[in-house]
């Protein structure tokens, strides 16, 4: 599944066919794979965040972040996250090669200490720069990433969803399960429940307020990660989305991470 962002569309024909699937595990892989095929194709985007850290007594501290995403024909997908603000975070970049099978790669540009550090594969269920995101959180979602069970029909605020649970192949991820909500419309990921090594709920992700780019490509607008196990919150907004920008391989390289302002 491409980013847990991006998903999703044109459903009708489809769903009959999954349902005479046979095999959960089969029908599981199928709706995934399908709600990557409908994300296939956008080449690359950028587009402005806001983010909102909320501690458990309510207290809130906000950033404000750019995103590049670049699409790898046969691999993950490349991305750039960089901090405008605050003051004392401006120029903090993230340069994310996304995987299917074998790990993925990540480096964090440090400016105030003038370092790239790379994140290894054991840390990445580490939370990003004091968010609830964990590193794994913020590559792409491919398919390969996962073993899949279709779970059940389910609702999500009145709205028709697939309910699957996919298991993550990498041994250093963070969470043994999680489960997806996906509509069957328009294959958009509506809620994921994350559990934790110990298989215990962690957190959940509500994205919301989607909106259709060039006629097909599905991104909400609006997301928000709860930690159940902290009272913690990290709450995004999007805006500004833009695909087929320009964008190249050689704007995702670890030299141009450090030069990103």
């Amino acid at each position: 599944m491409k980013p847990s962002v991006a998903p999703f569309v044109l459903a009708a024909i489809l769903v009959p066919t999954l349902a005479l699937a046979g095999p959960a595990e089969d029908k599981g892989l199928e709706i995934a794979k399908e709600a990557d095929r409908r994300d296939t194709g956008f080449a690359n985007t950028t587009a402005d965040m806001v983010m909102i850290l909320r501690n458990k007594r309510g207290q809130e501290s906000k950033r404000e972040l750019e995103i590049r995403t670049l699409e790898v024909d046969g691999d993950g997908d490349k991305s750039m996250t960089v901090f405008h603000t605050p003051r004392d975070v401006r120029g903090t970049a993230l340069l994310t090669y996304s995987h299917g099978v074998k790990p993925d790669e990540q480096w964090l540009y440090l400016p105030a200490l003038r370092r790239v550090k790379r994140i290894a594969s054991n840390n990445k269920s580490g939370p990003f720069m004091g968010s609830e995101f964990a590193y794994e959180d913020l590559s792409s979602q491919e398919v390969e990433k996962y073993k899949y069970k279709y779970i059940k029909d389910d609702e999500i605020k009145g709205i028709d969803c697939f309910l699957i649970e996919r298991y993550p192949v990498d041994k250093d991820s963070g969470y043994t399960k999680q489960q997806v909500w996906l509509d069957k419309d328009e294959y958009r990921v509506r809620k994921i429940d994350y559990y934790d090594r110990k298989g215990e709920l962690l957190k959940t992700l509500t994205p919301s307020k989607y909106g259709k780019f060039l006629g097909k490509y599905w991104r909400a607008h609006k997301m928000k990660m709860v930690n159940h196990q902290t009272g913690k919150s990290t709450e995004l907004t999007w805006s500004n989305y833009k695909f087929k920008t320009g964008l190249r391989d050689g704007d995702f390289t670890r030299t141009r991470l450090t030069q990103v302002l």
